[in-house]
C-alpha cells in the first residue's frame, strides 16, 4: 500500500500524442492546477476544480487498462508534492512511465525509472521566464525536451538552447511542435530541414486524429 493523495481532472485511455511513444495506446493521468498560463495552453480546463484521489486508487484506475505506458500530465504535475509518490508507484507496477513538465518547477529526486518529457518554454509562450535552468543537469538519455513552437522567433531560440546545452547529446530526443492551427507545420519542417536540425518535428497526433476534443 501506498500513502498519499493526489487532485485529478481525469484518468483516460487513448494514444499518445506526443513523445518518442507517440502512436502507442497509453493511460493518461492528468492532474489538476498548473502556476503558467501559456498562450497556447489546450488544457486550461485542468487549472482548477478535480477530484482529491488516493494513490492507490489511481493505480487501480490505472491497471483497468491494456496497456504498458502511462504519462501523467496537467496541468503542471509535479506543482502536486504527491507526484512524485504517484510515479514512484506506477513505476513499481511495472509501467513504462513518463511524465509531461513544464520546466518551470525543479525536476530532482523524480524515481530515476520515469522519462521526463521537458517543454521548455519558449518566447511566444509568454512563460519563459519561468524555465528553471537547474533541471537541465538533471536530465539524461532516457529524457525527452520539446519546444513549443509559434513562430520563427521561437524557432531561432530553441535552436540557441539546443546549442547552449548540447541538448542532441544529452537527452533521447529533441523535440519541435508547432502550436495547433497558428504555425502551419509544413513551414517549421523547412526549416529543420534547411538546418539540418537534430531534433524530430512532432506533430500533435491526437489532434490529428480527434482535433481539441477533451479526454484523447
Amino acid at each position: 500500500m501506498i500513502t498519499g493523495r493526489v487532485r485529478v481532472t481525469e484518468v483516460f485511455f487513448s494514444l499518445q500524442g506526443e513523445s518518442l511513444s507517440a502512436g502507442c495506446p497509453t493511460v493518461f493521468v492528468r492532474l489538476t492546477g498548473c502556476p503558467l498560463r501559456c498562450t497556447y495552453c489546450d488544457t486550461a480546463y485542468a487549472f482548477s476544480g478535480g477530484t482529491h484521489r488516493d494513490l492507490n486508487a489511481v493505480v487501480a484506475d490505472v491497471a483497468r487498462h491494456p496497456t504498458e505506458y502511462v504519462c501523467v500530465t496537467g496541468g503542471e504535475p509535479l506543482a502536486q508534492p504527491s507526484c512524485r509518490g504517484l510515479l514512484r508507484a506506477l513505476c513499481d507496477h511495472g509501467y513504462r512511465v513518463s511524465l509531461e513538465t513544464s520546466g518551470a518547477l525543479p525536476c530532482a529526486d523524480i524515481d530515476p525509472r520515469v522519462s521526463i518529457v521537458m517543454d521548455l518554454k519558449t518566447p511566444g509562450s509568454g512563460e519563459s521566464h519561468r524555465n528553471h535552468w537547474e533541471n537541465m543537469d538533471v536530465l539524461t538519455q532516457k529524457d525527452q525536451v520539446k519546444f513549443v513552437v509559434s513562430d520563427r522567433q521561437d524557432y531561432d531560440w530553441a535552436r540557441f538552447q539546443m546549442d547552449r546545452w548540447r541538448l542532441s547529446d544529452r537527452v533521447g530526443a529533441v523535440l519541435l511542435s508547432p502550436v495547433w492551427q497558428a504555425l502551419e507545420p509544413r513551414e517549421l519542417a523547412g526549416w529543420m530541414v534547411a538546418d539540418g536540425l537534430r531534433a524530430r518535428l512532432q506533430l500533435q497526433l491526437h489532434k490529428l486524429l480527434w482535433g481539441e476534443v477533451q479526454g484523447r
